[in-house]
């Protein structure tokens, strides 16, 4: 007899030679010039559920251009697999025609002018139609929202979340979980859950000063679909107070709290649950590990490291599903459950190309609706684009390099250092910079450009911590960032090394000089979780940087050496 893990197994490997999840056949048809909006929503309906999956859309209601990463290293037992798999290789491991939409919408090679071609991608109009279209084919699929959804543009500044909240209750997702929603604080989080009209999960939102489960997120909520019973469990970030700041959420303290992700995931098998859904915002290797330590979850749904890959990942009996960012994808799976157990699965990564999905009037209208009121700000041209700006990678993006010119230049800094942040869309060469494009990059709650100086031991701990936080060996002591950005400094890292010692021949670039660790720099930066930091909106120094040069030109970086790969 046919063991459930070999079941699975069975129906990855017919998923990857035969597109059973419709990825690998819309590439071909696609390559074949046939790319409509049918056959993107073309699905062979399976089963009795169907799931639907959206996460990290940073507040972007418009369709994007969104470049995905040229470098992804992993570590450790991650070294090698995807998604850190990239270009020619990822295409290859997925079977990627070359110059194909598929290459365009999930790999960096030739993005700029495969951009030309196949236009924006994402658009909460667009994700309306396609989700409609969903609900029409399996009336009682059930959409998840995956968080890092009220935050990063001018607009959910602006309105402190309300036009992407007014954006989701058009959507009616059954359940959400979350990031950096809590940035807009306490107060405005809670104003926002209470009203929202479906669940907000969070099995590891505990309340600070009880060390109890906070009263206002619920770890697990439960729905009735084809005959079986499903409990959709809550993970939000686990870091929040460390990658975001503290002082904006005091009441509430998060960790992964694998021992309490079991025991609800004991709690509601023994309720009757014949399946059990991870809404996780870990991190893709997180849920790796997860997914092996704790029992009897049955599907993750991951968010936060932005990785959007074509056929889920099956780790042990559980499939991981990861639907990328900035709403250029939506993910439907539909999954055969039988006699309280997941017997199959069908799959497809819908990616939203934004002149071939028809948007939805409805949410279009809504949208327009709420940026009416700063069309004329967010339209405005500050400057131009010589080269592509993208800002996804490991260690470079030439819009954190513009970020840092212009924190240098502007803040009279020596050393610049941006975060390294995996939101915020691309721009093409040669078209117009605006001010939504620069706050789609610059965006946040806390964006002071500080101006102080840090010796040159202190700045050796600033990179040796990040790069820790990115390279340490055990997934659960990664944050799911990428390395500060710097500007002005250069340096080796080496990759393999453990903390303390991954960072060497730091280099000041103006001078060519040694980085002095008993020497003062001045150094600019943005983004500081500290309270109290001072300084002008990030915003305001690169547009007036943007504003002066006119037309802005990055120079390849070539200031970090990579070993230890």
């Amino acid at each position: 007899m046919i063991s459930r893990r070999d079941f699975l197994q069975v129906a990855m490997a017919t998923t990857a030679l035969y597109g059973a999840s419709g990825f690998g056949k819309w590439s071909r048809l696609s390559a074949q010039q046939m790319l409509t909006q049918d056959k993107l929503l073309e699905f062979d309906t399976f089963g009795n559920i169907s799931l639907i999956h959206m996460t990290d859309i940073h507040a972007q209601l418009k369709p994007v251009y969104f470049r995905e990463p040229s470098i992804n290293l992993g570590v450790g037992e991650n070294k090698g697999a995807v998604p850190h798999v990239t270009g020619a290789e990822f295409r290859k491991a997925y079977g990627i025609e070359d110059g194909s939409p598929s290459h365009y919408a999930l790999s960096a090679g030739d993005f700029a002018a495969l951009a030309q071609g196949y236009g924006r991608m994402g658009g909460l109009d667009r994700i309306a139609t396609v989700i409609k279209a969903i609900r029409a084919d399996r009336p009682d699929a059930i959409l998840l929202d995956g968080g890092d959804t009220w935050h990063g543009s001018y607009g959910c500044y602006h309105t402190h979340g309300q036009d992407v909240v007014n954006a989701m209750g058009l959507l009616k997702p059954e359940a959400m979980t979350f990031h950096w929603e809590f940035t807009l604080g306490t107060e405005r989080v809670l104003e926002i859950v209470n009203d929202m009209g479906f669940p907000a999960l969070g099995q590891n939102i505990f309340d600070k000063e009880w060390d109890e489960p906070a009263e206002d997120f619920e770890p697990y909520t439960w729905f009735e679909r084809g005959g079986a019973k499903i409990a959709v469990l809550g993970q939000a970030f686990p870091y929040m107070p460390i990658a975001n700041p503290g002082w904006m959420f005091p009441e509430y303290s998060f960790g992964i709290r694998e021992e309490r992700c079991q025991e609800m995931v004991d709690e509601v098998r023994a309720a009757g649950a014949d399946l059990v859904v991870l809404l996780s915002h870990n991190g893709f290797d997180t849920d790796k590990k997860m997914a092996t330590q704790v029992q009897g979850i049955d599907v993750i749904l991951s968010g936060h490291t932005h990785d959007a890959l074509p056929e889920p990942v099956l780790v042990g009996d559980t499939i991981i599903v990861a639907t990328g960012s900035n709403g250029k994808f939506v993910s439907r799976v539909d999954l055969d459950v039988r006699d309280g157990k997941m017997m199959g699965f069908r799959h497809k990564l819908i990616p939203i190309f934004a002149d071939v999905i028809e948007p939805d009037a409805e949410m279009a209208a809504q949208i327009d609706a709420d940026r009416a009121p700063f069309k004329d700000a967010l339209e405005e041209e500050i400057g131009v684009a010589d080269g592509l700006l993208y800002r996804r990678g490991n260690f470079n993006g030439t819009w954190d390099d513009l970020i840092c010119d212009a924190l240098i230049e502007e803040r009279e800094a020596d050393i610049a250092l941006s975060p390294g942040v995996r939101w915020g869309p691309s721009i093409l060469p040669g078209q117009p910079i605006t001010r939504e494009d620069i706050w789609n990059v610059t965006s946040m709650s806390y964006p002071n450009a500080y101006r102080t100086e840090f010796t040159g031991e202190f700045l050796h701990v600033v990179l040796e911590d990040v790069a820790d936080n990115l390279f340490h060996p055990d997934p659960y002591f990664q944050q799911g960032g990428d390395m500060v950005r710097t500007g002005g400094l250069g340096y080796k890292i080496d990759i393999s090394k453990p903390q303390g010692s991954r960072i060497t021949e730091m280099t000041l670039l103006k001078t060519g000089e040694a980085i002095d660790p008993s020497k003062s720099y001045v150094v600019a930066g943005w983004a500081s979780v500290n309270e109290g930091t001072e300084g002008p909106p990030i915003w305001d120094v690169v547009e007036n940087h943007i504003a002066r040069k006119g037309t802005v030109e990055v120079k390849p970086n070539t200031s970090v050496q990579v070993t230890g790969t």
